[in-house]
Parts: C-alpha cells; structure tokens; sequence
C-alpha cells in the first residue's frame, strides 16, 4: 500500500469517530483532493473520466458521497465511491469479493472488511480501467434487481 494510502487508512481507523461531526469528512475530502492535486494530479483528470463514463450508464447518478468524493448511484442506491485521493469502494456479493481477492487487486473494504464492500487502490493509469470495470460489475449486480 503506498505512503498516501496509508495516511488515509490510518486516518479512517484512528479518527473514523470524527466523521460524524458536520462537514468535516467533506473538508478532509477536499484536503485530499488539493493534495492530489499537488502530488499525483493525474489522479484527478483519472477521477473525472471515471465519472463522465459512468453517467452514461442508464439509471446512473452521481452526487457528493457523504464522507467525500463521488459517489455512483443507480437508481439512487449507491454501488460504490472514489475518495479524491483515487481510493474506490465498491459493493458487490461477497461471493465475487472474494474471487476478487484471490486475484490480489482489491482488498477488504477499509471499514467494512466483513461484507460484500471491497476497495481499490489507484495508483497507475491501468488502474483506471480496472476501476471502471469494477464498477460496471456493481452496476449489472445491481440493474439485476431492477429487471
């Protein structure tokens, strides 16, 4: 895991308690997107590609996560988010989390590491398509119910 990433997992599990104050994981969110944006920019324009693709996607939707960055609704019931530093949740069956984890690119969700929540790490440019693809197995997942 690399040194940005650990911040914020150490963040998250030290200081989690701390998100039920108003706005302040949304400020912390945008901390880290100005960080990105001073380190690791192309993690930004990775971030807004993701998010254009997705919203062509019948049923998709994007708003504010309410922990900070974006999150990818169908239908208004969330499948996953990206945090601004490029870190993606993702739900899906626990069955196909745990084939995921057998291939070594997700691990288990940062807070939720006992459901179906997995999260991803980007870090390079092929990470970005992987990113999307995952997504797009939580959207099928998901458009299942609704058909």
């Amino acid at each position: 895991m690399k040194k940005d990433n650990f911040l914020f997992s150490f963040v998250v599990k030290r200081f989690g308690f701390l998100k039920t104050i108003p706005l302040l994981a949304l400020i912390f969110d945008s901390w880290l997107k100005l960080w990105m944006f001073i380190c690791k920019p192309e993690i930004l324009d990775w971030l807004d590609e993701i998010e254009a693709e997705v919203l062509t996607w019948k049923g998709m939707s994007v708003v504010t996560h309410r922990y900070g960055g974006l999150q990818f609704d169908l239908h208004g019931t969330e499948i996953g988010h990206i945090h601004s530093n490029g870190i993606m949740d993702v739900l899906l069956t626990r069955q196909l989390k745990q084939e995921l984890l057998e291939e070594g690119r997700v691990v288990h969700h940062h807070v939720f590491s006992q459901s179906g929540w997995i999260s991803f790490y980007m870090i390079s440019i092929s990470d970005k398509e992987y990113a999307k693809a995952l997504l797009l197995l939580a959207y099928h997942r998901k458009l299942k119910k609704y058909l």
